[in-house]
This record gives C-alpha cells, structure tokens and sequence, in this order.
C-alpha cells in the first residue's frame, strides 16, 4: 500500500503537468490566433481547402470505383456469355445419361472454362447441380462452391432461360484464403454456372489512386496555405509597419514616417499617414508654441503686477488702518478693497504656482514630519470658515505619528483646499478627515455630504477654472486654481489626488503619498470610496451574483 501511494501522487502531479501544459499551450494558441491576421487566414485557408479536397477526394474516389467495377462487371458478363455457350455445346456432345460420365464431363467443363482465363487466373468456375442443391458441386482450383452466396443461387434458379446475375462477395479457398470477388452467374441446362473473379487487382489500383489522391490533396493543401500566408504577408507587413508607425507617433515621436513603397493601396495608405502625421506634427508645434506662449504671458504678467500690486497694498493698508475714521460707505469701501486685495493676491499666487508647474520648475523641499501636524494647522486654517458654514470638522487621527518625508508646505496647501473645497460644498453639514498609514504609504481622506459629483465629474473637478455649477456663487473668495495645484502638487510627490461624488450623497478627496521621498506608490491605506457607501451597495451586490449565477 505504501509504495503505491507514491506512484498514485506522481501519476497525478503528472496529470496536473500536462494539463498545465495543455492550457498554456491552447492559451498561447487562442492569443496567437486573435492577434495575428496572418495566422488566421492561412488556419482558415487551411481548413476550408482540407474540407474541399477531402469531398472532391471522395467523389473521385466513387467516381473512380463505379467506374472500375462497371467495366469488371462487362467483362465478366462477356465471359459467362461465351462460357454458356461452350459448355452447352459439350453437354450436348456428350448424349449420355451415366451420372459418373456427366460428372466427368462438368469436371473437364469447368477445368476448360477456367483454364481460358489465361495463366493468371483472371476468374475461376463453379457448376452446381440445380436438381441436387446438397450436392457439392464442381470447382476450378480449389476454390470452394461456399463462394457462391445463397441469396444469388435463389435468384439464379428463378430465373427464366439464361438470365445473368450478379453480385460482390468473398471468394474462399480450401487453403483458408479469402478475398473480395465479383460473382455472377446463370442456368444451364439444369445446372447453374458460376463465374468468379477476384478483384485483388483492382483494390491494389484502387490503393494506388487513394494514395495519389491523398498525397496530391496534401500537396495541394499546404500549397494553398503558403500561397494564403505569402498574399497575406504582403498585406500584414505594410499593415503591421503602418500600427507600429502609429504607435511611435502616438508615444509622441512625431518626426515618425512610413515607407512608402509602389503606387498601390498600401503605398496610397502610407502617403495618407505621412501626410496626416506631417499636419499632426505642424498642429502639435503651433499648439506647443501657443501654450508656451501663454505660459510665458501668464508667468510675465504675474509677476509684473506684483510691483503695482505691493504699491496699491500699502495705500489699501494705510486706507483700512483709518477707516474708522471715515463715514460709512468710505469705511465700507476701504474694507471690499481690503478683501478684494487679498483675493487678487491669492490669485496671482497661484498662477505664479501653476506657471512652476508648467515650466517644469517646481521642486520638492522634502523633509520627515508628522502629517498630523500639517492636518492640525490645515484645520485651524479653515476653523472660522467652517464655523460661518454651520459645518464641523471631525477629525480621525490615529494615536501614534504619522511620519512621512514631503514638502511641508505643498501638503499643507493640499490639506488646505480640500477643507476649504468640502465646507465650500457641504452644505453646512458635518466635514470627516480621516488619516490612515502602513508600511509605505499614507492617505487622508476629506469627506463631506453636500450636493456630491455627477459621474464624469471625478476627474473633472481638478481642471482648471472648473466649476461643478457656474450659476452657483463662488462664497469663499477661491481662485479656480485650487484642487489643479493640489494635483501638481501630490503628482511631485509621486502619490495620487482622487476624487468620489454621488449626486445626494456627497464626496471624498483622497489624499494618498508615499512615506519615502521617490518611493513608487502601490496602494493606499484608506479606500476611496466612503465605507458606508459600499455597505448600502453591498446588498444590490450579492443580488446581482445570485442572479447571475
């Protein structure tokens, strides 16, 4: 029992292997398959023409054989035609009535009769008695009267006058040899006469001829497949040239050119896509150069208003130092300039900001500090905001510190406009930051539960200048500018900014960084969408399982 275990656990370990086998091998088959044009053609190619030549194959094949049997069976109804008439003549020359004399004179018929056939025993005779159906009979050269099958001795002794009759058996021998045979025969004179003949040349022909047949078919076929894959490579090359062309170009090689080779589709093909990728790379520069252009513009702009706008910021402090001393409305102006001064220069931050981004030139002063902090003082940034808003800020911290190593300042302005962005659309209602941590990352997660994202608006919402709804007033003073910095900024951290929203059920910004500057990003801590979110789906869920299986 022991020593058969083994055996057992290899046989199966064996299976397993060659099933593994199998399915990788029909995997690489099926992939090959829906990839290649080539390999389809020349598999369809191959199965139609197989399914073609073998029907033409076996219609000649009949053809063939009816053919051959049609002209054995003249022949051999020729012979038992002549035979009649010879051995009719004998017994009429004989006159006698002895049995012994009779039985003689049908052994000499029959060894005359076949000795006719000629030395290579195109046919054998058998004469049986029609009066004595148990007598044994008269054979040439062994070959047994059994030959003749009884359904063809019941149609001969039917028969009117010299009718012929035939059919196909198996001629046996008293050596205990058999083979496939024409028979036919008729009456005489109260017998009946057989001829048999064997049919031993005309299967080796017929073996012949299949074998050509097949050989030819082959031939054919694998002729037709190359002739399919030699077209078809013609077709594919250029086809599979012009694909990878386009992927260059698509991965932003634009001086990227395809052969062009004749005057033919392929050659009108490859002109098309030169053209197309010449207008592509003209459409692509002009473009290049406009966005620098206004890169620069803004860049330029920025800064040159930041002269003036220093010069009007001492005047506006000098005016709202001494509004109290003013009427009303002056007093009131000199606060809307106070206000309005203070969004201008937010707003010139921040393009100067975007304008780094643009240039290439931003960088990451990184340092390892605790993202609890940084979340503390974001809280108490937006604190008063929150407080005019009716919303609360409830905060999930973990107990321990979270120590990551990132731009102090990035992070916090990241902290910032997500608060900012969620009491600005919470709708007065409760905001829930939540920080989570493991071995390589950190996440924070804003969520509020106001008017939520429509779909598509998830990646909208970090475009800038975009606005969920333009007829809604914008209440905070925010420039527009905000959520596309916040991107920037966590893409130069290498961590990810995402955004949920359902309409009615508010949204989330997660916030997910890498604990290591220049370490690559795998997952985040805390999921995207809300929890409670995924529990109400939960149930709709396991619904639509049982109703698929």
């Amino acid at each position: 029992m022991s020593a058969r275990m083994p055996l057992k656990t290899s046989a199966r370990r064996g299976v397993r292997v060659g099933r593994r086998f199998l399915r990788a091998v029909l995997r690489a088959a099926h992939s090959r398959w829906r990839r290649s044009i080539r390999v389809r053609v020349v598999t369809t190619t191959l199965l139609v023409s197989g399914v073609v030549v073998a029907v033409l194959g076996v219609f000649l094949m009949q053809q063939i054989t009816n053919a051959m049997l049609e002209a054995k069976e003249r022949a051999a109804l020729l012979q038992l035609d002549q035979g009649i008439g010879v051995a009719q003549g004998r017994l009429a020359a004989s006159g006698s009535s002895d049995p012994e004399t009779t039985n003689g004179k049908l052994n000499d018929i029959v060894t005359m009769l076949a000795r006719r056939s000629g030395p290579s025993g195109l046919y054998e005779v058998i004469i049986l008695d029609q009066n004595d159906p148990g007598s044994a009979g008269f054979s040439s050269n062994s070959i047994k009267p059994e030959s003749v099958p009884p359904r063809l001795i019941e149609q001969v002794d039917r028969s009117f006058a010299s009718t012929p009759y035939r059919t196909y058996g198996r001629l046996t021998y008293d050596d205990g040899s058999s083979m496939a045979g024409l028979i036919v025969g008729t009456k005489l004179s109260g017998y009946q006469l057989y001829y048999l003949f064997p049919l031993t040349e005309e299967q080796q022909s017929l073996a012949v001829v299949q074998q050509t047949l097949f050989g030819v078919g082959a031939a054919l076929v694998l002729l037709l497949a190359a002739i399919a894959s030699l077209v078809t490579r013609q077709v594919v090359i250029p086809v599979r040239l012009a694909a990878q062309s386009a992927e260059r170009l698509a991965a932003g090689r634009l001086e990227e050119r395809m052969k062009v080779r004749g005057e033919d589709d392929l050659a009108r093909l490859a002109t098309s896509f030169n053209d197309m990728a010449a207008n592509l790379q003209e459409k692509i520069v002009q473009l290049e150069e406009l966005s620098n252009v206004q890169r620069q513009f803004v860049s330029d702009v920025s800064h040159e208003l930041r002269t003036p706008l220093t010069t009007i910021r001492i005047a506006a402090d000098v005016l709202y130092e001494a509004r109290e001393a003013f009427d009303p409305l002056s007093s009131r102006s000199a606060e809307l300039l106070q206000s309005q001064l203070e969004r201008f220069e937010g707003l010139l931050a921040d393009l100067l900001e975007i304008s780094r981004y643009d240039a290439g030139a931003a960088t990451l002063d990184a340092e390892s500090i605790d993202v609890r902090e940084l979340l503390l003082r974001a809280v108490g940034d937006t604190e008063d905001l929150a407080e005019r808003k009716g919303s609360k800020i409830i905060q999930q911290l973990p107990g321990e510190a979270t120590m990551a190593e990132v731009d102090r300042r990035r992070v916090e302005r990241i902290l910032r406009n997500l608060l900012v962005n969620a009491i600005e659309h919470g709708e007065g209602k409760d905001i829930i930051v939540s920080v989570a941590a493991d071995r390589d990352a950190l996440a924070v997660a804003v969520r509020d539960h106001g008017c939520g994202l429509r779909p598509g608006e998830a990646h909208m919402v970090f475009d800038r200048f975009w606005r969920a709804d333009p007829a809604r007033a914008r209440t905070t003073g925010g420039t527009g500018l905000g959520l596309s910095i916040s991107k920037e900024d966590a893409r130069l951290h290498g961590g990810w900014l995402q955004a949920w929203g359902e309409p009615g059920q508010g949204s989330q910004f997660r916030l997910s960084l890498p604990r290591i500057a220049g370490a690559e990003l795998r997952g985040s801590p805390l999921p995207l969408v809300p929890p409670e979110v995924e529990l109400r789906r939960a149930p709709y869920a396991g619904l639509e399982l049982e109703a698929d299986a």
